[in-house]
This record gives C-alpha cells, sequence and structure tokens, in this order.
C-alpha cells in the first residue's frame, strides 16, 4: 500500500486494455470506480475486478460503485432497482416505519449480494442531501428527505447496513448539495445561505457519521468562501473537519466535472492543497487519467492508516 498514489481511476471499457495494465502497474491508484460501461454481466465483472485485484496482489483492493438505486444503477445491465429511490424509502420511513426498516435492509442485503458477486467493497452512498424546492433535479429522488433529521438518521441505517455485510460506505456530497440550483456535472453551484441556516439544516446531516469516506460537492458556499467550491477550499475543508466533525478519508468528487473551472492539472493541484486525500477521476480518459496520476502524492500515514482500518471490515 505504501507505494500507491493518492487518487482513484475509472477505467474506459469491460476489460482491462494493455495501455491501462501498465497505466496501473506505474502509478498504482488507492483504487478503481466502476460504471455501466464496465458492467455487462456479473462474471466479465468479476473477471475484471479479479485482474485489477492481481496486478495489487491484494484481496482487499478498494473498488466502488455508485449504485444508489433509482436513476443511479450502474448494474442496469445485471438488474433493475430503478423504482428504489433515496425518495421512495424516506416517504416509507414516515408512513410505516416496521415495513421501512424490513424493506430497507433487504434492499440493502441485496445491493450487496450483487457488489459481492462482481467483487466491489465500496458503495458511494448514502447521498444526505437534502431536498429543496426550486434546485436542480441533479439530486431529487436521490435524496431522502427535506428533513435532515431524517436523512441523518436512515444515513446510519445505510452506512450500518452495508458495514454488515463487509461493504465501505461513501457519504456525498459533503457538506450538502441539496441547495444547488445548476447541475454541477456542467456548471458551478453558488449557494447564499448563511453560515447558521447550513449548520442547521444542510450540514446537520453529514454529522457524526460512522464511515470510513466522504466525498466533497463541487459547490461554492458564497457566504464563506466566495472564491472556490468545497473540493478546493481549505476553509470548507476545516469546516467538514472541525464543525461536521468527518475525520476521515476525504474523497473529491470528479474532477472532470466541468464545475472545476482549471485545468485536469491544476484541479488536482488544489484538490490536494485544500485538504481532501483523496482525487477521484471518472472518464476513463487516459490522458486526462495520466495528467491526474502524476500530480497525485503518494498515500499519506493518514491515509493508509485509515485504509487499514477499512480493511479489517472486509475479512
Amino acid at each position: 500500500m505504501i507505494n500507491r498514489r493518492s487518487f482513484i481511476t475509472g477505467l474506459k471499457g469491460s476489460k482491462l486494455n494493455i495501455k491501462e495494465k501498465k497505466f496501473l502497474k506505474r502509478f498504482k491508484p488507492w483504487g478503481i470506480i466502476l460504471f455501466s460501461r464496465n458492467i455487462k454481466n456479473i462474471s466479465q465483472t468479476r473477471k475484471l475486478t479479479n485482474n485489477i485485484r492481481k496486478i495489487f496482489k491484494d484481496k482487499n483492493y478498494p473498488i466502488m460503485i455508485d449504485q444508489e438505486g433509482g436513476k443511479i444503477n450502474r448494474l442496469e445491465n445485471i438488474i433493475s432497482f430503478d423504482n428504489l429511490t433515496s425518495e421512495y424509502f424516506g416517504d416509507l420511513y414516515i408512513k410505516n416505519k416496521k415495513e421501512f426498516n424490513a424493506l430497507y435492509k433487504l434492499f440493502i442485503d441485496n445491493t450487496s449480494y450483487y457488489l459481492e458477486c462482481i467483487g466491489v467493497n465500496i458503495n458511494t452512498v448514502p447521498v444526505l442531501d437534502l431536498r429543496h424546492k426550486g434546485s436542480s433535479n441533479v439530486i431529487g429522488s436521490r435524496s431522502f428527505s427535506k428533513d435532515p433529521k431524517i436523512v441523518s438518521k436512515i444515513g446510519d441505517l445505510c452506512i450500518n447496513h452495508f458495514k454488515s455485510n463487509s461493504i465501505g460506505t461513501i457519504i456525498k456530497h459533503i457538506p450538502g448539495h441539496g441547495l444547488a440550483k445548476v447541475d454541477s456535472h456542467y456548471f458551478t453551484p453558488t449557494i447564499d445561505k448563511s453560515s447558521s441556516y447550513l449548520k442547521k439544516r444542510d450540514f446537520l446531516a453529514f454529522k457524526n457519521k460512522n464511515t470510513f469516506f466522504a466525498m466533497t460537492a463541487h459547490i461554492k458556499f458564497k457566504k464563506i468562501d466566495s472564491e472556490n467550491t468545497v473540493t478546493h477550499s481549505k476553509k470548507m475543508i476545516q469546516l467538514i473537519r472541525k464543525e461536521i466533525k468527518f475525520k476521515n478519508i476525504l474523497i473529491s468528487d470528479d474532477l472532470s466535472m466541468k464545475s472545476l473551472k482549471s485545468s485536469i492539472k491544476r484541479n488536482t493541484i488544489k484538490t490536494f492543497k485544500s485538504g481532501c486525500n483523496l482525487a477521484l477521476h471518472c472518464n476513463g480518459n487516459l490522458k486526462e487519467m495520466n495528467i491526474v496520476a502524476e500530480n497525485s502524492p503518494k498515500l499519506s500515514s493518514f491515509v493508509i492508516k485509515k485504509t487499514s482500518q477499512f480493511y479489517k471490515i472486509l475479512s
């Protein structure tokens, strides 16, 4: 683990090509993220993840996925979870807690079963962003509720259920993406709410979460740092550490998203300067992957320690 670099990378297709193998051997990213383009069926995906782990000689090597259910369903070629949105579970939590508890555990147990089948050990859930009227639908049904207490409670259940299935979780998008009026994949959302408002609502949903990983939001909170998105803001990272009290590994959202206005190189450098621990790059573009890799430092002792702690839930 000591020689790995502080980034997570996507891959182009359903199997490793020669250039990707060379890239992984040379730069040794901390982890890999899979998307629908990488997943045709269970046996093909298991072969892909096995081949990745053979390169690193590490049965626990971090391989992650965005498998939320609803519209974010990377397992679409294997199984449909299209109707099982976070909004559905949030509504059920209010209507019938007993039914919610049974169905939500079943949903996570089933998801975990398929993730284990394909060799994935981290899921980028729960989404702890609040649902706000008039906001971009980039979150929408991916949110459990407009109530931070409900979001927080279901978030805790999500983390614990996946942990009991030996799957790590990544809370997102810390410290809250729900107020964004534009999609950060294409534009830079700017939030104008006061710090006191945010602490009572959007930020509150992320407090005291027992997960090894969190993913930052590519949005600006104007009244706290008018210059930088959370991913590139020392002030916002300090707030996440000191006020939200997240003490584990902080991962950037995808560095190729259009919310970040600099070059890939500059976006990578700024991610580490702000205090993020790992940089995420998703699109499988080898030229961009090389730039991210070359500008990502070796793993810090902090990341090595926390990764070792994460490995213990896998055994």
